[in-house]
Formats: C-alpha cells, structure tokens, sequence
C-alpha cells in the first residue's frame, strides 16, 4: 500500500512538473496583459478597463488585466510565461529581456515623442538650491527595478559626484506618486520620478507645487514600452502590433497621459543599459 501511495505522489508530481514546463500557448484564446504597478492596482484596472474593452474588440480575443505586487514579479511573470503582454519601465524592460523570449513592438509617445524625462524634485522648505545641497539629505526612489523613479535620478546625483550610501540615505518607496508624497510631507528632502507623472499628480492637486519643487530634469529616455511573448504566433504579434500603433481613443490613451503609440525596437534601449554602467550595477541581481 505504502509503495502504491509513493508512486501515485510520484506521478503526481511528474505531472505537475510537466505543466509547469509545458510552453505556452502561442495563441490563447485569453491574452493576459500586465500593467506596470506604478499607482493602486484597482486603481490601474480601472483606469485601464477601456483598453481591455479596445482590445477585446479589435483582436478578437479576451483580455484579462494583470497588476502584479512590484516590477520584480511581474518580471518573473513573464519569465515563465504568465503574461502575454506587458507595459514595463525602460530598466524594467531591459532586466526582464535578460530573463524572458520577450520583444518591445510599441512605446507610448507623448508630444508626438517616443522619449521621456525624469525629473528630481525637492521640498520647497528643504533649502535645496543645488544638487550638491543634497548632500547628508534623504531621497526617496520608486521601485529599485524603475527607470525614471530610480535609475534616472540617481544616476543625476551620481554624475556630480553624490553616492546613494556614503553622500545621501536612499529610501525605495514603491511607486511615482509616493515618492512625490513623500517629499512634499517631509519624509524625504528630495526625490526622483518620471516628469509625466509628477506633471500629472501636479494637475490632479495630489501634489501642491507650492510644496514640491522641481530641481533638475533629464535627459530625454526612451519611453516605456509594450512587450509580448516572443514564442506567440507571428499572425497574432503582427495583428497586436498594428492595433497598438493605430490606438487613437483618447479614453484608452489617457492612463498613459500619452497621445498615440509609436514603432519602438531592442536597440532603443540601449542607453538604460548605458546607465547601469554609469551607476556600475549588475542589472542580472536585481
């Protein structure tokens, strides 16, 4: 009896092994879609719902919306192959390419851009003036995994000579909106994060620019882009990639604060990948 329950558990577990290995699916009749964890997730489902609904329409298929903890797994997600298409940061993008088969086909554009800024912003009663007043201070950073809200504006600091450890105290807060939250409440003297957003969080009056200043802003980045599964069926990555680019509703647009998608490839991403050599990271253990 003993024998029969030992090989039963170990076909069992055969069996389930063998599911979690079995590749996915290169044509689902579901296409799960993950949405960067940058604000509240039900807050992002549903500012999102009608890009489901778009593409529920055009593609002919049903969209189930994913928001993931952090950028570490949703990364891993898709490592697995979880997720059919994702929305990733720059750096985000860049460590899951190390990970996943995945291939950016559309960048959001703003201004009729495919680039992007970071911005650094201060407490206006902080007595910041300069970047090196930021010396001895506290700086608040998104999610270590960020482009705007991390990479970007450390690599400012780095750049005149600031290291997060031994110049400053560096606290990873999660996403955008709490790091400007954070500034403008004193928990930390500075802070970096993407410009569209502090724009935004600016524009709704979450954030009194009367309280937060901007300090500095980047360089221009490549956008954040929408990836898929490599392994899907060339007909379905070449039909999502002709839907995205043609998006023009401006409701399905709007949670991007972007008015259009534009053609973006690999090699945009080179210069995140510059950054990490700047800052000296090894972008394979984050």
């Amino acid at each position: 009896m003993k024998n029969l329950f030992a090989a039963l558990c170990t076909a069992s577990l055969m069996l389930l092994a063998g599911v979690s290995h079995a590749a996915p699916n290169p044509d689902p009749e579901t296409l799960k879609v993950a949405l960067l964890p940058d604000e509240n997730a039900s807050t992002v489902i549903k500012n999102n719902r009608p890009l489901e609904m778009h593409l529920e329409k055009e593609l002919r298929k049903k969209i189930e919306l994913i928001v993931t903890t952090d950028y570490s797994s949703m990364i891993e997600a898709m490592r697995h192959g979880r997720i059919d298409l994702a929305y990733f940061g720059p750096l985000s993008y860049v460590l899951a390419r190390q990970k996943s088969d995945i291939e950016p086909f559309a960048a959001i554009k703003q201004k009729g851009s495919t680039t992007y800024q970071s911005v650094l912003i201060v407490n206006a009663g902080a007595g910041i003036r300069s970047i090196a007043d930021i010396a001895s201070k506290n700086v608040a950073y998104g999610d270590k995994a960020s482009t705007s809200s991390h990479l970007i504006p450390k690599s400012i600091l780095a750049e005149k000579g600031l290291k997060a450890g031994e110049n400053y105290r560096e606290h990873f807060v999660g996403a955008h909106d709490a790091v400007a939250m954070a500034v403008q409440n004193g928990h930390a003297q500075a802070g970096g994060l993407s410009k569209p957003i502090f724009e935004a969080l600016v524009e709704r009056g979450m954030i009194d620019a009367n309280k937060v200043k901007v300090l500095v802003e980047s360089k221009p980045f490549p956008q954040y882009p929408w990836t898929m599964r490599s392994n899907l069926k060339p007909e379905l990555k070449e039909k999502i990639r002709t839907v995205f680019i043609n998006i023009k509703d401006p409701a399905v647009l709007k949670p991007f604060k972007a008015d259009g998608f534009g053609a973006t490839t690999d090699k945009d991403y080179e210069p995140v990948r510059e950054l990490g050599t700047l800052l000296k990271l090894d972008l394979s253990k984050f």
